[in-house]
């Protein structure tokens, strides 16, 4: 019978000890989440600023049909920078789609690009791209300053750009969204505040504990 007892007592002991140590997991593995946060879209420092109004455009698409950007609207438009010698861009194409029906209810997407007509024509219909307006137009390119590919800016119902960047990853496409949410320029500047007031709320603490 004391056996019986003290095996139970030793199970029980053994059982909060692996509680503790899951505890003791989480918690590090929620702090090496935080240092290892994925990290938005790239933002080049060209064209137009976060915060300013966008420049505003009417051009006819591949289909012939006037398609304004950077005007009002009841929707925010993401303006996607891409080209069909692209390999980063055909790759994102997917995830465009899934994206315009996810956020359908706020968001429309508008594809530019600069070159020959026939070239971007047998891309647009061989990739199924119907569904979205297809700009062709070296003047939007240098107005928004784009360098590199794929590369988006999105502009909320105002006509105001509210995120740009260069995109590889459906996580920094979603992170245009976040930072129009958050208020900020970038999901980057909002983490880099992040730290920087955890950094003074632990130099407050130390100061409390050392006064």
């Amino acid at each position: 019978m004391d056996a019986l007892i003290i095996s139970n007592v030793l199970l029980w002991g053994v059982v909060l000890c692996l509680v503790l140590v899951i505890l003791a997991l989480s918690r590090q593995i929620g702090v090496l989440y935080e240092r290892v946060a994925p990290m938005g879209a790239l933002t080049m420092d060209k064209g137009p600023a976060v915060g300013d109004a966008a420049p505003h455009f009417e051009l006819p698409d591949l289909l012939g049909r006037r398609i304004t950007i950077g005007e009002r609207g009841q929707h925010s438009q993401l303006l996607f920078f891409l080209s069909p010698t692209c390999p980063v861009c055909k790759k994102l194409l997917p995830i465009l789609k899934s994206v315009a029906s996810t956020e359908s209810a706020w968001l429309r997407i508008v594809l530019a690009s600069d070159g020959e007509m026939p070239e971007h024509l047998a891309f647009y219909k061989q990739a199924g791209l119907e569904r979205f307006p297809y700009l062709l137009s070296a003047e939007l390119g240098m107005k928004f300053q784009i360098s590199k590919l794929p590369y988006a800016v999105l502009m909320d119902e105002t006509g105001t750009l509210r995120a740009k960047g260069l995109i590889n990853s459906r996580e920094q496409l979603e992170s245009l969204f976040t930072a129009k949410e958050l208020g900020v320029a970038s999901v980057q500047d909002f983490l880099a505040g992040s730290m920087d007031e955890t950094r003074v709320s632990r130099k407050e603490s130390g100061n409390a504990l050392a006064g």
